[in-house]
């Protein structure tokens, strides 16, 4: 039985798995560093451990450091959440020879998968669709010659990445040498491994996954799909279920391959299998798969009723699976947007500082998950992710306009947030008629800036900052982490989950 868990984990993730827990009376153990001293996730735990310093490399990426929290606490399982260690087969493994449980996928999965050239290797013998790439050598003149072959545009992408990072759209032959180099140098810092592949860039695509669960008998599922196509810098912003794209026939034969990707590695507990499709064509490729809970889990749930992070849990503890693919169903529509610490008129600039006020909406329909509250203090070394909300309805247009709806409520005072932005691509013509391709917010949006404030607004502004003066800084002594070289925020522009 698993009575006690520690949440490898911060932010809203952690409290997200915390209140799956509670319902099962599991008890909690968190982790933190010493800029999340007083963190939501820290105060909602049973049990919290300081591991480290603010950097995540000396924190949330410390295995040592977790796996002795882990032995200290007396726990009987890990979780991962998402980010961090989540994909990390060493950490897995970690886990495992201290006799612990690991809430996920085994060690072997997770590095079959999370090595981009050998996932590709194994999806073709498994006869699962894959792009047109080359993965067989890594040194220049193999890449180059391959690039030829393929046919520009190519995409130069880190075979040991995943979520967007250290990926180069290349256009031009002329531009190869230098796009491969700055894909090595983001691969290096973001995975420690220079490696790369190749594959053809599919301009236009749709960015479509599908939810697997499997159980350690052998059952594997998946819980249909949910379509992340509204991406800025290959980051998701906006994912919706079920995808306006697909139809019945292509949802069952996606899904079957789906399954068959999960079984080509003998997959077990929660995972996510990303495609890409040619909206012309209807042709779909596999893209990588995430041996892990995904950020965008809330909208599945919403249209299936299953809790994902308690099914996490019973399969990591031995259970079957106790429903079969034809039980599963849905009904409506369901749409998440994440909410960041960032500034869209600004391209994207991450933002930091206080949460002097942050209120969020209750309505009908609407689902929020936070890791911060008001009086927190949002910094540049992790994830600027700081809410999500997930609206259900009806209909597709049900679903956005409660969204809306929900967005117009949602208030957050002290730093800039994205809500404006992810309100315009929401009322944005291409969105509403559910034809936006990953290039959407590059070609559409790349010029959007906010309406001038309402005066009323704008007073809120000023008389939260005169209320709340700076004293709220007094309670954050690591700072916004501005300072730090090591900050992801500084060193990869594409820092995200």
């Amino acid at each position: 039985m698993i009575k006690r868990v520690l949440i490898a984990n911060r932010g809203e993730i952690a409290v997200r798995i915390m209140r799956a827990c509670r319902e099962m009376n599991i008890e909690t153990v968190t982790v933190y560093s010493d800029a999340d001293r007083d963190a939501l996730h820290v105060r909602v735990a049973d049990t919290a451990v300081h591991i480290g310093a603010a950097p995540a490399r000396e924190s949330y990426l410390a295995i040592s450091k977790i796996i002795e929290a882990a032995k200290q606490s007396r726990v009987d399982a890990v979780h991962p959440g998402y980010g961090f260690l989540a994909e990390n087969a060493e950490f897995a493994r970690a886990v495992l020879d201290a006799g612990l449980g690991f809430i996920g996928p085994s060690p072997f999965s997770i590095q079959a998968m999370g090595d981009k050239a050998e996932a590709r290797a194994r999806m073709q013998s498994s006869g699962v669709p894959i792009v047109p790439g080359f993965q067989e050598r890594d040194d220049e003149p193999s890449l180059r010659a391959a690039a030829e072959s393929i046919g520009y545009p190519v995409l130069v992408k880190a075979a040991a990445g995943g979520g967007g990072k250290a990926m180069r759209v290349v256009t031009d032959p002329r531009e190869f040498s230098e796009s491969l180099a700055a894909a090595r140098r983001e691969a290096t810092h973001a995975f420690g491994d220079a490696r790369v592949i190749l594959e053809r860039y599919v301009a236009g695509a749709r960015h479509i996954e599908f939810q697997i669960l499997a159980d350690m008998y052998g059952n594997t599922v998946h819980l249909f799909e949910r379509e992340c196509s509204v991406q800025r810098r290959h980051q998701k912003i906006i994912e919706e279920t079920p995808s306006p794209l697909l139809d019945a026939t292509l949802r069952e034969r996606m899904g079957q391959a789906a399954v068959a990707a999960a079984r080509a590695v003998n997959y077990t507990n929660a995972g996510t299998v990303e495609f890409i499709v040619d909206p012309v064509t209807r042709e779909f490729y596999f893209l990588e798969m995430n041996t892990r809970l995904q950020v965008e889990h809330p909208i599945t749930e919403m249209l299936t009723g299953f809790d994902l992070v308690q099914w996490q849990l019973r399969i990591a503890r031995g259970e079957r699976l106790s429903f079969s693919q034809s039980e599963i169903s849905r009904r409506g529509h369901a749409i998440e947007c994440r909410v960041y610490a960032e500034d869209p008129a600004r391209g994207f600039l991450p933002a930091a500082g206080p949460v002097r006020l942050l209120n969020l909406p209750a309505m009908p329909g609407i689902r929020t998950d936070t890791g911060v509250v008001t009086g927190d203090f949002v910094t540049t070394y992790y994830d600027p992710l700081l809410v999500k909300v997930i609206a259900h309805g009806e209909t597709r247009a049900h679903a956005i306009a409660r969204m809306q709806a929900a967005l117009s409520d949602f208030c957050l005072l002290g730093i800039n947030t994205n809500t404006d932005f992810l309100q315009a691509v929401l009322s944005h013509p291409t969105f509403l008629s559910g034809a936006a391709t990953t290039n959407f917010i590059a070609q559409e949006m790349s010029g959007w800036q906010p309406d001038p404030p309402e005066s009323a607004v704008a007073l809120a502004l000023v008389a939260a900052a005169l209320l709340e003066g700076e004293n709220i800084a007094l309670n954050n002594p690591i700072g916004s982490g501005v300072n730090d070289p090591y900050s992801p925020w500084l060193t990869n522009p594409n820092f995200r989950v």
